[in-house]
């Protein structure tokens, strides 16, 4: 069984930047987009070298895809035919292709996007099964209820966004409402259930159906309509249901989701730096 840990980094110029957090940002304090820009360039080569040294020692291939031929293609044709979207999107659905690109080869992927670092000697592919489904983690429990939201709460990147953005595809779609709220900064799969998945099919569709979203108050009203978006995390929630794939949820050791927290807790295997703290992490990481 062929097995690969993949990473993808792409400096995205400051002026295609979409300072998503305005409705929130207090004055004085760096955009998010703005600030991951910076951490992610200020701790490249680390960033590289953990995720390169944890596949060494687990005996599997590592795979850095940068801004190539192949990603400047793809963004070109992404622009074409869809201008509305950012080129943050654009990236993000770019490592889901490479997830397929990838199948063609390696019968076992584990995608870790560039803010995540290992921190054990132990294999993901020992400890799940991935023919028993997708590994992902599930942040449905960060959704705000309808009656909480406000135009303050949230921003088009927030778990409460992407939850009813996922609601009101499937409802588009004839499904039932239910649905997870996914984060892809982790993944883990097999060329099987990537094959179930089918993400890209008819994607075409599934892009125009969000942008009709955007603008359709009928379901939900305005104040959370107007944080829908073209995001690779709502498509995979909506993918998921509509095909029914089995789903491993990672536990907190194997996604930690290091955001609002100022540390990271014993035994914790694979970190996912949202709040670029990556001082907190590195200390971490050293004494692993």
């Amino acid at each position: 069984m062929a097995k690969v840990i993949y990473s993808f980094y792409i400096d995205i110029p400051e002026n295609e930047l979409d300072f998503f957090d305005k409705n929130i940002i207090k004055e004085g304090d760096t955009p998010t987009n703005l600030n991951t820009k910076i951490q992610l360039k200020n701790n490249y080569q680390k960033l590289i070298d953990c995720k390169k040294s944890y596949a060494d020692k687990i005996g599997v291939d590592f795979i850095m895809f940068e801004y190539d031929d192949n990603f400047k293609k793809y963004k070109e044709d992404f622009n074409k035919n869809y201008p509305y979207i950012t080129s943050y999107n654009i990236v993000n659905f770019y490592k889901i292709h490479l997830l397929y690109e990838l199948s063609k080869k390696y019968d076992d992927i584990l995608y870790l996007d560039f803010d995540v670092v290992p921190t054990t000697d132990q294999s993901f592919f020992d400890v799940w099964d991935l023919s028993k489904g997708i590994c992902v983690l599930e942040n449905t429990d960060k959704a705000k209820k309808i009656e909480n939201i406000t135009e303050y709460s949230q921003t088009i990147r927030s778990p409460t966004s992407k939850y009813y953005n996922a609601q009101a595809m499937l409802v588009e779609k004839g499904f039932s409402p239910k649905n997870y709220v996914i984060n892809t900064g982790i993944i883990g799969v097999n060329k099987e259930y990537l094959s179930k998945l089918k993400y890209f099919d008819n994607f075409d569709s599934d892009l125009n159906m969000m942008n009709y979203l955007r603008n359709d108050h009928g379901l939900f009203p305005k104040k959370i309509v107007d944080f829908f978006g073209y995001d690779n995390e709502t498509l995979f929630s909506v993918k998921l249901q509509e095909h029914n794939v089995d789903v491993q949820w990672l536990d907190d050791k194997w996604h930690y989701f290091f955001d609002k927290t100022q540390f990271i807790p014993k035994g914790t295997k694979l970190i996912h730096a949202i709040n670029k703290r990556f001082d907190i992490v590195w200390r971490f990481h050293k004494d692993a």
